[in-house]
C-alpha cells in the first residue's frame, strides 16, 4: 500500500511517500503483529527561521507558507518516489469548481494546483493520510483542505490522522536500511508525549486503543522550555538553546571561582521538582517557570557561564519530573514497552536520562525513542499512522474532516 501524507499542525509543510506492507491488528503476542514500511519520497520545509522575530509561530504567517509550500513539496516528494510523471489531463468544469470551492479558504493555492494535477498523471497512491490535530487550527485546515482536493482529482480516500498517534507509531518503528520496521511490540505500551503542546503519559494495551493516565496540569514541557528560553535571553526556538548551554555547563568542571562575593555562584543554583512526589501521574511545569523567574530577579548580574548552569538546572529538573513519573507508571502498568514521543523527545539530556534509567532500574522494559529526524514533525510519522489505520478500513468521509486544534488522543 502506497501512503502520501500531508503535515502542517505547526511551522514545518512535510509530505511523504511510503510504501507499507503488513498487519499490526492480527492479535496481541509477540511477533503476531508486523509492519514494514519503505519511504519512498521525504519532503520537508521549516519555517523556524520566518517566525524566530516573533519569538514564536504566528498562526497566520504559518498557513500562508504552508499555502505556499504544499505543491512545490508534493512535486519533490513524488519525484523522489519516482511517481511524477509529466502528462496533460482533462480536468472537467465540474471538478475544477469543486476543488475551488475546497481550496476557498486558501486562494493563492487554488491556481497552482490546478496547475499541478492538470500537467501530471494521477500517482499509484493508495490512500492519503493527513493531519487534523491537534495543532494550530489556521495550519491544520490548509493541510486538510489539501487534501482534500487531492482526494477529489485523484479518486482516492483519506484517513483523517491524530498527530500524537504519529509519534508515538515513529517512536515504535525502528530503522532497518531504508525501511522502517514494526515488530515484537510488547504490551502494554506506555508512551510519554512531550512537546510544545503536551505532556502525558498514554497507556495503550493494544493496537491503537488509548488511555490517558497523566498529563500536564498547566505548561506543556515544550512551552516552559520556550518560555524559560525567553528569560534567559535566548532565541526561538528555545528548547535546542537551553540543551545546548545545558551540555556546555555539563562538560565544566563543578567547581567554580568563588570570587564577587555576595552572588550566587553558578553551582549552588537549585530548581524545585514539582509533584515528584505526588502520588498521580500528572505533571506541573508552571510552578518550575516562576522558580526560574525569581531566581532571574534575584541575580541580575548573570554571567555567561552562569546562564549555562541555569539552562542546565532547568533541563536537569524537567528531565528528573519526566523519569520519576514515568517510572511510577511503569511500575504501577506493568508497562513493557516505554515510548518517548513528540519534539522534546528530541532532548539530548532527557534521552540520556531515561536510557541510563532504563537500563539500571527496568532492564525488562523496552525503551523506543525515535530517531532525530522523526522526533520533531514530520510527515513520515503521518503515514505510518495512516497505513495503521487504512488498513483497518478506517477512512473518513472528506466532507466530516474537520481541523481540531485541541484534540485528544485518549
Amino acid at each position: 500500500m502506497n501512503i502520501l501524507a500531508v503535515e502542517t499542525s505547526c511551522d514545518e509543510t512535510a509530505l511523504a511517500v511510503l510504501e507499507c506492507r503488513g498487519d499490526l491488528l492480527k492479535g496481541l503476542g509477540a511477533g503476531e503483529q508486523s509492519a514494514v514500511c519503505t519511504v519512498l519520497g521525504n519532503a520537508l520545509l521549516s519555517q523556524v527561521e520566518i517566525h524566530r522575530e516573533y519569538g514564536g509561530v504566528f498562526p497566520t504567517l504559518a498557513k500562508r507558507e504552508h499555502a505556499k509550500n504544499l505543491v512545490p513539496l508534493l512535486k519533490a516528494a513524488l519525484e523522489e518516489a519516482e511517481l511524477l510523471h509529466e502528462d496533460t489531463q482533462a480536468i472537467s468544469e465540474e471538478t475544477r469548481d469543486k476543488i475551488a470551492i475546497i481550496l476557498s479558504r486558501e486562494p493563492e493555492l487554488c491556481e497552482p494546483f490546478l496547475d499541478f494535477i492538470s500537467e501530471s498523471e494521477r500517482p499509484a497512491i493508495d490512500a492519503i493520510a493527513v493531519t487534523t490535530g491537534p495543532g494550530l487550527e489556521p495550519a491544520l485546515w490548509v493541510g486538510i483542505n489539501f487534501a482534500k482536493a487531492l482526494a477529489l482529482a485523484w479518486q482516492k480516500p483519506i484517513v483523517a490522522v491524530n498527530h500524537m498517534e504519529g509519534h508515538i507509531l515513529s517512536a515504535l518503528a525502528s530503522q532497518q536500511g531504508e525501511a522502517l520496521l514494526i515488530e515484537n511490540i510488547q504490551f502494554p505500551v506506555l508512551a510519554l508525549l512531550i512537546s510544545g503542546g503536551h505532556t502525558e503519559l498514554i497507556l495503550m494495551k493494544e493496537w491503537l486503543h488509548y488511555e490517558l493516565i497523566g498529563r500536564t496540569r498547566d505548561d506543556a514541557v515544550g512551552e516552559a522550555f520556550d518560555k524559560v528560553a525567553r528569560m534567559l535571553g535566548l532565541p526561538y526556538p528555545g528548547g535546542p538553546e537551553i540543551s545546548r548551554l545545558a551540555e556546555l555547563a555539563r562538560r565544566k568542571d563543578a567547581i567554580r571561582p568563588t570570587s564577587n562575593v555576595g552572588r550566587m555562584m553558578s553551582y549552588t543554583f537549585k530548581l524545585p521538582r514539582p509533584m515528584l512526589h505526588d502520588a498521580t501521574y500528572d505533571f506541573s511545569f508552571a510552578g518550575l517557570k516562576t522558580a526560574v523567574l525569581y531566581l532571574l530577579k534575584n541575580n541580575p548580574k548573570m554571567s555567561e557561564e552562569d546562564t549555562k548552569h541555569v539552562a542546565e538546572e532547568f533541563e536537569s529538573a524537567v528531565a528528573d519530573v519526566l523519569w520519576k513519573k514515568t517510572a511510577r507508571a511503569l511500575a504501577e502498568t506493568g508497562a513493557r514497552t516505554l515510548v518517548i514521543g513528540g519534539g522534546v523527545s528530541a532532548n539530548v539530556h532527557i534521552r540520556r536520562t531515561f536510557r541510563e534509567n532504563i537500563a539500571c532500574e527496568y532492564p525488562e522494559v523496552k525503551l523506543r525513542i525515535p530517531d532525530l529526524d522523526l522526533a520533531t514533525d514530520n510527515a513520515v510519522m503521518i503515514a505510518l499512522a495512516g497505513f495503521c489505520r487504512a488498513i483497518r478500513k478506517d477512512f473518513s468521509a472528506p466532507d466530516s474532516i474537520i481541523a481540531n486544534g485541541n484534540v485528544h488522543l485518549a
